[in-house]
């Protein structure tokens, strides 16, 4: 589990949540294997690190917006890289664990055909599912 202070804003959204407001986003990340390699891991955690942290990092303290709303310019040329746009899409949790799931899928299977000889990923190591909390009680996950 990774945490990221984020925000964001949902142009789409009837109520409040069309206003910039932010979250102490959780990220879980969920990997499995049908058995554990030489080291009884599925894989090492540091690897999980390496694969997500410098992503992740690039919505630390950013604002997630839609290209589409019409304030959008206007926030990215008063706070250039900390502005986020998703292509037409309203940045709720539910498209940021599809975004981050993706990601992440492509960096293992990146880790798959590339190994670090200190950290390799076998080929049946599957990532699950990505979780990613907007509050304490409320979360959104993608995942096959």
């Amino acid at each position: 589990m990774i945490e990221v202070e984020n925000g964001h804003l949902l142009s789409k959204h009837p109520d409040k949540c069309r206003f910039p407001h932010g979250h102490t986003r959780k990220v879980e990340l969920i990997f499995e294997a049908d058995s554990l390699d030489d080291h009884e891991m599925v894989f090492d955690f540091k690897l999980v690190k390496k694969m997500v942290d410098d992503f992740l990092e690039t919505y630390d303290h950013a604002l997630c917006m839609n290209t589409e709303d019409p304030k959008f310019e206007f926030f990215k040329d008063a706070y250039g890289e900390r502005i986020i746009g998703f292509e037409g899409l309203d940045p709720t949790t539910e498209v940021m664990a599809k975004t981050i799931f993706d990601h992440t899928s492509g960096q293992l299977q990146h880790h798959i055909d590339n190994p670090d000889p200190e950290y390799p990923v076998r080929a049946e190591v599957r990532l699950k599912t990505i979780r990613v909390w907007e509050t304490t009680s409320s979360w959104a996950e993608y995942g096959i």
